[in-house]
């Protein structure tokens, strides 16, 4: 079954990226990955918005900010339009570990598509893409691009 199928390659992934990261010696997950990478192409994004960015609960991620802010990678700051809106910005200390670790992500991305040819290892990604972006209204956590009005604000 495809859920079944999906949910074990998910396993899978998440082990080869934690492997991965955690053998360079950082303590990172993907989900806080993602969360410093979208910070740092979003400076300045809220908690709300950096949810949608990366298909995130809002409640959840911001115990994954929380963390964040905890490890010295991310800071929180009072929006100037809506005082009750956290912003968000990577440290430096955040900065150096997103460019230590990006290489990293990016090379075990391979691992992951094991077994398969360059061809297929692409029509998989595609195929994945096609069916999520398909699927994403029925998600509990819906990807949510940020608008250019968003995107001017931050």
């Amino acid at each position: 079954m495809p859920g079944h199928l999906v949910r074990r390659y998910h396993q899978i992934t998440v082990a080869i990226f934690m492997n991965a990261v955690g053998k360079a010696g950082f303590d990172l997950t993907p989900v806080q990955f993602a969360t410093l990478a979208t910070t740092s192409d979003h400076p300045g994004i809220d908690q709300a918005t950096l949810a949608g960015l990366i298909a995130y609960d809002r409640n959840t991620i911001g115990g994954v900010v929380d963390r964040l802010v905890r490890k010295g990678h991310l800071r929180r700051t009072v929006s100037k339009r809506d005082r009750r809106a956290r912003q968000l910005h990577l440290t430096s200390q955040g900065e150096g570990v997103l460019r230590k670790v990006t290489p990293i992500v990016d090379k075990v991305q391979g691992e992951m598509l094991a077994g398969l040819s360059s061809a297929e290892a692409d029509q998989l990604v595609s195929l994945l893409g096609k069916v999520t972006e398909s699927a994403n209204g029925l998600s509990r956590a819906p990807l949510r691009p940020i608008s250019e009005d968003q995107n001017a604000m931050a």
